[in-house]
């Protein structure tokens, strides 16, 4: 079964949003009030429709109520983002995830009682602070409670190494969920270099240099594991 999302706000976020979910196969409804916006997405998604959302009529037009999620990007219009979101919470749609460009707007939502918001500055920034600090860790995710899931490049001690002899859980309290592996592929008669998903890591599987760690646990002991195997 597809998932079924709307896109309200078609800037650089919400097309963003909008193209990745439609990429992996989920039906998306973009939605936005400048008719260039949705014509520069309607080749992409399911549906790509020109309307004002703050008007509920117009929401309800489109059996909004049904889909699975709605994310409310506007992101230059707060006035419009609030009503867009009051109506969705007065439809009790399955579920909201609306955008908060400052701590004040994160505010309003969660008075309003949106429990899903995105801060896309404030978490790139994240990012950019989390990849200076510490360049083996490719990308992360923050979990609550201080946990994070983390890709990283093996540090040195670590190659060649078994699962088993990394101890992570006993010596880290980690968990590797997977990894990723290079392997040469043939695609349009050239041998290139792709790296792809292992699986589920046995105890006897081995790490290369040239290998992913997606590793969960809490940051600082990722940064201790990364420390005591330099």
């Amino acid at each position: 079964m597809n998932f079924r999302f709307a896109v309200i706000g078609l800037g650089r976020f919400g097309t963003k949003i909008a193209r990745t979910l439609s990429n992996r196969g989920a039906e998306v409804l973009a939605i936005d009030s400048d008719e260039n916006k949705t014509d520069n997405l309607r080749d992409d998604v399911a549906y790509a429709v020109t309307m004002d959302s703050t008007d509920v009529k117009s929401l309800q037009s489109q059996r909004i109520q049904e889909m699975d999620a709605i994310v409310v990007a506007i992101g230059e219009n707060f006035e419009a983002l609030l009503l867009t979101t009051a109506h969705l919470l007065d439809m009790n749609v399955k579920r909201i995830i609306a955008r908060a460009a400052t701590p004040q707007q994160r505010m309003i939502l969660e008075k309003m009682g949106v429990t899903e918001i995105l801060s896309p500055e404030d978490e790139v920034g994240i990012l950019v602070a989390e990849r200076l600090l510490h360049p083996s860790v490719m990308t992360f995710l923050q979990l609550p409670d201080g946990y994070e899931i983390a890709e990283i490049v093996p540090p040195k001690g670590v190659w060649n190494k078994s699962v088993s002899e990394l101890q992570l859980r006993e010596k880290f309290n980690l968990n590797l969920i997977t990894l990723k592996r290079e392997y040469e592929l043939k695609k349009n008669g050239e041998t290139v270099l792709e790296k792809h998903i292992l699986g589920v890591p046995k105890s006897d599987t081995v790490i290369y240099e040239n290998d992913t760690l997606i590793l969960l646990g809490q940051e600082v002991d990722i940064e201790r594991f990364i420390e005591v195997n330099r």
